[in-house]
């Protein structure tokens, strides 16, 4: 019980602050689910919960979606999915704890200090090398997220653009990873205690509405901070826990 309520609670965290920071609720619930369900079981967990928030979110920005990027992103997604998929179910608990960390962490260093590092693209092979890349990330940790803002910002997209273009583009990342490492044998989610779904989804509606009632109220930039926080707190004690666990 005890795990399932956490889990709640790191969905409701990570639903909220995505609602009012914009930060992806994988970098910030990863790492603590990760932790409480383990690498594999827990980013599988993430993946589900994730594409159900990004095709809920699909619907209310939908006009604003490039659909045309996302079936171009979406084709490729695959191709860095795989590999990722194979390398989990090569790799134990504790170096994989490890990685996943170590991702989650350098997903949040490109995503506070890349983005503008980068040179102006056009043409279709940075968006395609994004939807690989993408696929990768997302598979192994949930974190599909920074390598589309770092594409979307060097191609100088609108911001309201590439934030709906990248809903379901998460759709179907979190979709395909799930179902690419139950294909390969990476994963399986007999183990998880079936509390733990209401607890997600039920956790997702209350981050999102306790996040829509304040997001007004609080400094953007003080609460993006705040999920940064958050989010490298989490991502260390996973690399903590998988080094203490060798």
């Amino acid at each position: 019980m005890i795990i399932v309520l956490g889990v709640f609670l790191a969905i409701a965290v990570g639903s909220c602050m995505q609602r009012v920071s914009g930060m992806g609720v994988g970098l910030i619930t990863g790492p603590v689910i990760s932790i409480l369900l383990g690498p594999v079981e827990g980013i599988m967990v993430l993946n589900i919960l994730a594409c159900a928030n990004a095709a809920a979110t699909t619907v209310t920005v939908r006009r604003n979606v490039q659909w045309r990027y996302v079936w171009l992103i979406g084709s490729v997604l695959v191709i860095g999915s795989v590999p990722a998929a194979f390398l989990i179910a090569a790799t134990e608990t504790a170096p994989l704890l490890i990685i996943v960390g170590a991702l989650l962490l350098i997903a949040l260093a490109v995503v506070t200090f890349g983005k503008n590092l980068f040179p102006s693209v056009t043409g279709r092979t940075p968006a395609l090398t994004a939807g690989v890349l993408g696929g990768f990330a997302n598979t192994l940790a949930g974190v599909a997220g920074p390598v589309f803002t770092v594409y979307f910002t060097a191609a100088k997209w609108p911001q309201a653009q590439y934030a709906a273009t990248m809903q379901p583009l998460f759709m179907i990342a979190g979709a395909l990873s799930f179902i690419v490492k139950a294909l390969v044998g990476a994963a399986s989610l007999t183990s998880i205690d079936w509390l733990v779904w209401p607890a997600g989804v039920a956790g997702m509606l209350v981050g999102i509405s306790i996040g829509g009632l304040i997001a007004g109220k609080i400094d953007k930039a003080a609460a993006r901070k705040l999920s940064l926080f958050i989010a490298a707190a989490g991502a260390t004690a996973a690399i903590i826990r998988g080094v203490t666990s060798l």
